[in-house]
């Protein structure tokens, strides 16, 4: 017969091995959450900072994209052989299962107007149409393969930063914020700015998606408060907004600790930013502060709206700690009159290119610094006019998803890089093809984020920027 002592002493042997195994179970999870951390938000400050996953290269990123996809064989790839046989009659070899957006009628092939040279030690070819940019030529790695799977604007505006071509994605800057958070409380981690009107693809392009709101993007406007809604209301003092934020702060965070919505806590750190971002902000956003010299190496104007003023911009918000910028610049969508329209443009965003890079430079911030040039897509060797047709006496270029130009500089990659090959015409890549998945998968990389673990659990899956594709281009990094 078992005693009482005896039934008292396993209960007690039973209650403590489930407790150990609870306390066991709880310690196992504690330490799985912990590994995860560099992936979640802090429950308290979603903003918080939190450690690559690798040693970064980059810390900051300036994204410039041109809306409207420049022309690749009139900027970038140099094709002697496309210029030789302008005006001809494209071999139909070239155009088997080849999309085209609008072009159509006789297909006629178009060489570049524009005359290449060799800049840098490097011998890097860079049309005459970017004199600026030529002249730190050493410092830049040109992507001639990349290539996309979308053929109109706004779908590959949406494939390039998100990885998807239609909506609902996180965008490229929304991941690395996620992943990385920021070490600036008085700035937004990802900053917007516009030269021009917004793209086909309107804010899907630095939308959050199905991460928590506090991850989106923030648009920068050039004219009244750099962020809407950041001044005092009319008789609205300091005193009296901060008396407001900490009442509404008491509240959210009563409702945090009873339901637990993220977007709550995303709620709590925006208002605690909004409020320091009215002194920070307007201290950022005045460039008179510059000396003359840095002004006029930009070619800014302070007071203005320009291209140029962004880059002077970007190169003070990578100062402050900011870690994703990104520029976008309108207007390059050319289906005619490529001519006239394009060497325009190039003069709009030639010398603040070279200068962002120079300055990034001379300050001890390039090596930092990742800057990537680019857009949706590039521009058919083939000549469009506005009718379409392929026999215009004043052409333009019509989408090109197949091969196109991207240039890296800075945050651990190599300079004076020329990558990948296409044919004689550029129509197709002949050797190291480039996905816009590697490209992603890259700069994840250069940040010290791993394209595949960088992941959110939506709908029941897990997703990532890159999809379930997407290589690093190693040879492209220190």
């Amino acid at each position: 017969m078992i005693s009482l002592e005896q039934t008292l002493l396993q209960a007690t042997r039973r209650q403590f091995l489930g407790r150990s195994g609870v306390c066991l179970g709880a310690a196992a999870l504690a330490s799985l959450l912990r590994e995860d951390s560099s992936l979640r938000a802090a429950d308290r400050d979603p903003r918080a900072a939190r450690p690559a996953m690798s040693p970064p290269r980059a810390k900051h990123v300036i994204y410039l994209h041109m809306i409207g996809a420049p022309s690749q064989l009139d900027l970038f790839t140099h094709r002697p052989e496309l210029s030789a046989r302008d005006g001809e009659e494209c071999p139909e070899s070239f155009l088997e299962g080849r999309r085209f957006a609008f072009i159509g009628g006789k297909m006629t092939l178009a060489g570049s107007p524009f005359r290449f040279s060799r800049h840098g030690e490097s011998g890097q070819e860079i049309s005459e149409l970017l004199p600026h940019l030529s002249s730190v030529a050493d410092e830049l790695a040109i992507v001639r393969t990349l290539h996309t799977e979308e053929i109109n604007h706004a779908p590959a505006q949406m494939f390039l930063h998100t990885g998807f071509g239609r909506g609902g994605r996180p965008s490229f800057g929304s991941w690395v914020n996620y992943g990385l958070g920021t070490e600036n409380q008085n700035l937004p981690a990802y900053v917007v700015m516009l030269s021009g009107p917004l793209g086909g693809a309107g804010t899907s392009v630095w939308s959050n998606g199905f991460l928590p709101s506090v991850y989106q993007g923030v648009q920068f406007r050039s004219s009244g408060d750099p962020v809407l809604f950041l001044s005092n209301p009319d008789g609205q003092s300091d005193a009296d907004r901060r008396r407001i934020f900490d009442a509404v702060k008491s509240l959210n965070e009563r409702r945090l600790a009873l339901v637990g919505d993220p977007e709550i806590a995303t709620r709590i750190s925006q208002y605690e930013m909004a409020y320091r971002m009215q002194t920070s902000v307007p201290d950022l956003m005045d460039i008179a502060q510059e000396t003359k010299q840095t002004i006029d190496l930009y070619g800014a104007q302070p007071g203005g709206a320009s291209f140029a003023n962004n880059c002077l911009l970007a190169r003070r918000l990578v100062e402050r700690g900011v870690r994703i910028i990104e520029l976008y610049d309108a207007d390059w969508d050319h289906h005619s009159n490529i001519r006239k329209s394009l060497p325009e443009k190039c003069e709009q965003v030639d010398r603040a290119m070279a200068a962002l890079i120079a300055d990034l430079k001379q300050r001890g911030l390039l090596d930092e610094t990742l800057i990537v040039w680019g857009s949706e897509f590039g521009r058919t060797p083939l000549r469009q006019g506005v009718n379409g047709e392929g026999n215009s006496t004043n052409p333009g270029r019509d989408h090109h998803k197949d091969a196109y130009c991207t240039w890296l500089a800075g945050g651990g990659v190599k300079g004076g890089v020329s990558y990948g090959e296409t044919d004689e015409f550029g129509f197709s890549p002949v050797d190291k093809p480039v996905h816009v998945h590697d490209l992603n998968a890259t700069l994840l990389h250069l940040l010290g984020l791993d394209h595949e673990r960088l992941t959110f659990k939506y709908q029941g899956r897990e997703f990532r920027l890159t999809d379930v594709h997407g290589e690093v281009l190693h040879d492209l990094i220190v």
